[in-house]
């Protein structure tokens, strides 16, 4: 099993703040839960979230024509699905969420309770999908989770229904 101490997974300067926060936690649990086969169960929290970081090289290195890569899905849907169980775990509500994407990497996700939409996104160049560093991706998945909250206490009563 691979620990933090190795260099090839030790994170940045400023990231293991990331790897403490409340939406990271959740994004590791879900990327774990989702894990029916074992492949991931030896791997550290740092593995699990590495290919969620994407420096500037390398998005601009990614074409962004034709479809979008398998992997790159899958990282959209982990982060996405970590979004709604970290808005239902704060609202104590359940969310729906609804994603389309087309093959040319744009679509929109949707989260929604019975009768409110608390958290609407455009996605563009999903080909791309990536964060900088962990603590952009923590703060990138905070900020969405806040904002729906937000909505969901702006409207309890619609939230709610």
């Amino acid at each position: 099993m691979a620990t933090l101490s190795d260099p090839a997974v030790t994170p940045a300067v400023g990231d293991d703040k990331a790897l403490a926060t409340p939406f990271i936690k959740c994004l590791v649990r879900w990327i774990r839960a989702h894990d029916f086969y074992g492949s991931r169960e030896n791997k550290c929290d740092a593995q699990l979230l590495a290919k969620f970081t994407v420096t500037e090289e390398q998005r601009r290195a990614i074409p962004i024509i034709g479809d979008p890569d398998p992997d790159v899905l899958w990282r959209l849907d982990a982060f996405y699905g970590a979004v709604g169980v970290a808005i239902e775990e704060r609202a104590g509500l359940l969310v729906s969420r609804t994603m389309e994407i087309s093959h040319e990497g744009c679509g929109r996700v949707l989260f929604t309770t019975r009768r409110l939409v608390v958290l609407s996104k455009t996605l563009r160049d999903v080909h791309r999908f990536g964060f900088s560093t962990l603590r952009k991706l923590a703060k990138t998945g905070t900020k969405l989770v806040n904002h729906a909250v937000e909505v969901i206490q702006a409207y309890p009563d619609l939230a709610r229904e």
